[in-house]
């Protein structure tokens, strides 16, 4: 039987997820089947500009906003997810009208056809059963995602925020320091 795809869900890192790569890291799936996974960590901002890295999206994107680390597979690689209000101009959908900007896009046209981006270098990506492997082990906190989560203005603080918005003992973790030996 095959797993429940987790597309559109945010995985968040759990405390004994122990991967540099991800600590405390919030992940929006974009892909989940058989041949495994692929997303991207929303609360990375770099220290590089979209003006810098990708100036020819400044139609799209601020060329002030930052680019996220998406994850450490492909950094070279450039993803861009926004809000469609043509939701048929995406490449693929994530959520609802949130999808991936088309590689081959006329960006002027894709313009006036979304309402929002952010500029993704990497993503994250799980081979098949990987991702259901790492769930079983208690790596990942499964949450329904917000489309606002992905456009985050305090990005740093996503992972306690979304983890107080599942309440209950989430929103115990969600305050724990940063560094365990901190009293």
């Amino acid at each position: 039987m095959a797993p429940v795809s987790l597309k559109g869900k945010l995985l968040l890192a759990s405390p004994a997820l122990v991967d540099p790569n991800f600590v405390r890291t919030v992940v929006l799936v974009a892909e989940h089947g058989d041949e495994g996974a692929l997303g991207l960590v929303l609360n990375r901002p770099t220290d590089t500009l979209v003006g810098e890295a990708v100036d020819e999206l400044a139609p799209i994107v601020d060329e002030d906003d930052a680019v996220f680390g998406g994850g450490p597979v492909g950094e070279e690689a450039v993803m861009v997810v926004a809000e469609f209000d043509e939701p048929e101009l995406a490449a693929d959908l994530i959520l609802g009208d949130l999808g991936f900007l088309p590689a081959d896009s006329d960006l002027e046209r894709i313009a006036t056809a979304t309402r929002r981006a952010r500029v993704f270098a990497g993503h994250a990506g799980w081979g098949p059963g990987q991702l259901d492997g790492e769930l079983e082990e208690g790596s990942w906190i499964v949450v329904d995602a917000d489309r606002d989560d992905v456009f985050s203005d305090d990005p740093e603080s996503l992972w306690s925020l979304v983890l107080e918005r599942k309440g209950g003992p989430y929103a115990v973790l969600a305050r724990m320091p940063d560094d365990p030996s901190v009293n």
